[in-house]
């Protein structure tokens, strides 16, 4: 009935118009509360996950570093994607591909890649390890590039140290 209201009333045209990304994205827009259990949800299981692989290096042997690794990995991607929910998708990507926090993304992810195929391509488990605590280190970095002043004041705080 409303299309036909539309089409009396010559509006149809301007529905074309719109295109098929609005109206998938205005027929997808989650409420607040969605969007803050779907955070919150993502960004528990990816550290628990992150938490869980931890239990592999109990017993080291190949195949629990390789799980470790693995585990460990797929954390953090899940914490990291769990922003998503609180911006949207687009915007969270516009934001990582900001020229300040360019760098740090491409080290995340550059050390994201480096560990899982250092543990399941390479079968190399030192390396594995080294590049998960890169990968920490590249987190910490990039999350820090959201709060304001919070970059200069480590590298002051770590200059500090080194200077004593």
């Amino acid at each position: 009935m409303d299309k036909l209201k539309r089409v009396l009333n010559g509006k149809e045209e301007e529905d074309d118009q719109q295109g098929i990304v609005t109206q998938i994205y205005d027929g997808s827009t989650l409420s607040w509360s969605t969007r803050l259990k779907g955070f919150i949800a993502c960004f528990v299981i990816g550290c628990l996950l992150s938490v869980l692989s931890t239990f592999a290096l109990i017993f080291p042997t190949a195949a629990n570093l390789k799980l470790f690794a693995v585990l460990y990995t797929l954390g953090n991607i899940t914490a990291m994607a769990s922003t998503m929910f609180l911006m949207g998708p687009v915007k969270q990507l516009k934001n990582m591909f900001k020229e300040k926090r360019l760098i740090a993304t491409g080290l995340v992810f550059l050390f994201l890649a480096l560990t899982l195929c250092a543990a399941l391509w390479w079968n190399i488990a030192i390396l594995a390890i080294i590049f998960c605590i890169c990968q920490f280190l590249a987190l910490i970095w990039y999350s820090l590039s959201y709060i304001p002043y919070a970059r200069d004041a480590v590298t002051k705080c770590f200059q500090g140290c080194l200077n004593c």
